[in-house]
């Protein structure tokens, strides 16, 4: 039998309102042992989640461990997308393990967990581990994650996808939010994420606009 094709999105695609985002321990001491991806593109990918995050009003729990002792506060890119949030600071290196955490997720509700943070291959694959085994679908932003070394964090992302978790970037999330750009209601804050932390993405938006009015869609 010949298959019909239908113009509807695929289910495996993201809405802002199908899932929960745990963003968990952007924090200094955190950052310091990472070596897979460099500070300032983590920032930048961290923050680029985060705002997308809030402009599209997806559900959102911002995480930290040991905050006030040891591993400092969370980015202040996260926290200016999030400025009323409060930080969920745990004690447990699995945020799935933590009451406070698994309260709010069991309050927002929702099937899809995304997850980002550091360290990926203890601090993301612990709760991506636990929630898949719990029955949640679960997505992790790679370029928003970190570890000591590349090795440590291409095999937390093997061990996550093996399990299966879907892997995705951080661009990726905000495009997947937008999807259409006749959706005029977000199209200003789409651009104007990718046109701040968006690389050259975003430069080719500036010069886009700057130098012919061109307007995508």
């Amino acid at each position: 039998m010949p298959i019909t094709a239908k113009a509807v999105p695929g289910a495996k695609l993201l809405t802002p309102t199908d899932h929960t985002l745990v963003m968990i321990d952007f924090q200094s001491q955190m950052a310091f042992a990472t070596h897979s991806i460099d500070a300032v593109t983590l920032r930048n990918n961290a923050a680029l989640v985060a705002h997308s995050a809030a402009g599209f009003g997806a559900s959102t729990i911002l995480t930290t461990v040991a905050e006030k002792s040891f591993s400092g506060p969370m980015f202040d890119e996260i926290k200016a997308a999030f400025p009323e949030q409060a930080m969920l600071d745990r004690t447990s290196m699995n945020s799935w393990e933590d009451a406070a955490v698994i309260k709010r997720i069991n309050e927002i509700g929702k099937p899809r967990i995304v997850l980002c943070g550091l360290w990926t291959s203890v601090c993301i694959v612990g709760p991506a581990l636990s929630a898949l085994d719990q029955g949640f679908e679960v997505y992790v932003i790679a370029d928003a994650c970190g570890d000591v070394s590349a090795e440590a964090h291409n095999r937390a992302m093997d061990r996550m996808v093996q399990a299966g978790a879907q892997p995705m970037t951080a661009l990726q999330y905000l495009l997947e939010l937008q999807r259409d750009w006749a959706r005029g209601d977000t199209y200003d804050l789409t651009t104007g994420i990718a046109k701040k932390f968006g690389g050259a993405y975003g430069l080719g938006i500036i010069y886009a606009k700057t130098m012919f009015g061109a307007h995508e869609g």
